[in-house]
């Protein structure tokens, strides 16, 4: 699968200085220079403690660059890339307080992103023989919706929308204050314009006929059914629709999910739990 777009730079540059601020203060990094001269030069390495997939490299040369002048960064596996216990990821070299006052906030980026991406390729391995997508959701952290999405990106899947903005997705809570499956179609098709697609969530297979009489949806979403159902809606949707899977997917549960037939399922958990991806930095004078 080939590799996402990098990540902008202004995104970059404006998360690391807010987590720099945040860590900074107004002082710096008082241990730093209370224990190191200003012109100590140094060389770390970021390196894997476990397994897993690269994310948030951009990260790493980011904070160097806008905690000191001078700092020279490497960088030895890509995002996307595959590594394993002990491998180097990248090296900075510059002087020690530079690399000691940004190592944490490189870090924190990374390994987040970096565990983001090497969840979401369990899951791709597990759907890989079906035609199912893995997507996201909009379960991020608030103010990184957009690298996190990037991670998953880098970790095989793909996004769901980013925003309420760019796309009409209709569930259950809009179902009920718009009066039922057909008024809230109707209403959104004629409200969409010609680039937006319109995605519906349905609880139960009647719901589904509903929508497929209207003739109005781009995407249904199965939500909280079971395999058998799923595949089922697959059979009556016949590919006049894309269908996706929701609800409380796990690793274990996913294949069976996959093997229903659905076009795309969707995780929460890619991005709402996930665990931090244990990488270190360790000096090397």
């Amino acid at each position: 699968m080939p590799l996402p777009a990098p990540l902008s730079p202004l995104i970059v540059d404006d998360l690391v200085r807010m987590a720099l601020k945040e860590d900074l203060g107004r002082a710096g990094d008082i241990t730093a220079q209370a224990t190191i001269p200003a012109n100590r030069e140094a060389r770390a390495v970021f390196r894997a403690r476990e397994p897993g997939v690269v994310a948030g490299t951009a990260f790493i040369e980011a904070a160097f660059r806008l905690v000191g002048f001078g700092t020279m960064t490497m960088i030895h596996k890509t995002d996307g890339s595959r590594i394993e216990k002990g491998d180097i990821i990248a090296e900075v070299n510059g002087t020690g307080r530079t690399i000691l006052s940004g190592e944490r906030v490189a870090l924190n980026f990374l390994g987040r992103l970096s565990g983001i991406a090497t969840e979401t390729a369990r899951y791709v391995a597990e759907v890989q023989h079906t035609r199912a997508s893995i997507v996201c959701t909009r379960k991020t952290t608030p103010g990184l919706r957009a690298i996190e999405k990037y991670a998953v990106r880098c970790g095989g899947g793909m996004n769901h929308r980013f925003g309420l903005d760019d796309a009409i997705l209709i569930k259950d809570n809009h179902i009920a204050v718009a009066g039922g499956v057909k008024p809230a179609l109707e209403a959104a098709r004629a409200h969409a314009g010609h680039l937006v697609k319109i995605e519906i969530e349905v609880d139960d297979l009647d719901q589904l006929e509903a929508v497929l009489a209207t003739g109005l949806a781009d995407v249904v979403m199965l939500d909280n059914m079971p395999p058998a159902m799923l595949a089922e809606g697959v059979r009556r949707v016949a590919g006049q629709i894309k269908v996706e899977a929701s609800g409380g997917v796990r690793l274990d549960t996913v294949r069976a999910i996959a093997e229903s037939g659905v076009d795309m399922i969707s995780v929460g958990a890619l991005t709402h739990s996930v665990k931090v991806l244990d990488i270190g930095l360790d000096i090397d004078m």
